[in-house]
């Protein structure tokens, strides 16, 4: 996997990203993005402590990156992860599915030992 530096920042080329995002996915954060007046911000993907397992997902729009970033393009769509996120978050997927019987972004991590119910906290 070949990975360029830029300003202390790493950018991966779209086989190598560490976040996958699914084209419902995208379309929801776009449209998410253009709601807020924030179409040209980036999207950030983390993790954070807390939640019923252990540790959370946490997705945000943020301007602009950071010196540790690892930068991933999808499309004309920036997703930001922190270095210290990848080990939790390397070959993650994930999808936005909207039907009768619920809503929201759904993560598919092979990192996951164990996950919650409701599938946004992972151990």
């Amino acid at each position: 996997m070949e990975t360029t530096k830029q300003n202390n920042q790493t950018s991966l080329p779209d086989s190598g990203s560490v976040v996958t995002l699914t084209d419902s996915a995208v379309a929801k954060i776009k449209s998410m993005m253009q709601k807020e007046g924030k179409a040209d911000y980036l999207l950030r993907i983390g993790v954070v402590t807390g939640g019923c397992a252990g540790l959370s997902y946490e997705m945000s729009f943020q301007k602009k990156a950071y010196d540790n970033d690892i930068i991933n393009s999808q499309g004309d769509l920036k997703i930001l992860v922190n270095s210290e996120c990848v080990p939790f978050l390397k070959g993650i997927q994930v999808d936005y599915v909207d039907s009768l019987k619920e809503s929201g972004f759904k993560y598919r991590n092979p990192n996951a030992k164990s996950s919650c119910g409701c599938g946004t906290s992972f151990s």
